[in-house]
């Protein structure tokens, strides 16, 4: 599965304000760990705070912070702000359409975005936070 920059984006700075709740991050704070520019950031952050996910505090020392519950909020959760939906038919305008071999394949393909929804769905972002960490402390500092 790939997913799109912003949905990256907004996971990766999610864990990063996940990882200490007490602290406020600017946008080019975690934009400068994962070589992001700030405008693209900025927008995703935006999202981010009309999901209520975030919330922007202002002023010196200002930036954002996570105000959400980490064992709550899902994958999927914040992927589904920023991945586009499939349309109703799927297959209008593709080759074999209105065939059983297309609607074989429909069905397949059904079951495996389904499957990719519950897995998504099921990862919170504690969970995620602590499987990084984890990584990390594989991986040796370059």
């Amino acid at each position: 599965m790939k997913l799109q920059v912003a949905s990256q984006l907004a996971i990766f700075s999610i864990l990063e304000l996940v990882a200490e709740p007490g602290r406020q991050m600017t946008v080019a704070d975690i934009g400068a760990k994962y070589g992001i520019s700030s405008n693209h950031l900025a927008k995703v952050m935006n999202v981010l705070g009309r999901a209520g996910l975030v919330r922007s505090v202002r002023g010196a020392g200002g930036g954002f912070q996570f105000c959400g519950n980490a064992r709550r909020i899902t994958l999927l959760d914040i992927i589904d702000l920023f991945e586009p939906r499939l349309p109703i038919d799927p297959e209008a305008g593709r080759p074999g359409r209105r065939t059983a071999e297309a609607a074989a394949l429909g069905l397949v393909l059904g079951e495996i975005d389904d499957s990719v929804r519950a897995t998504l769905g099921s990862i919170t972002i504690a969970t995620l936070r602590s499987l990084s960490s984890r990584q990390r402390a594989k991986t040796p500092a370059v």
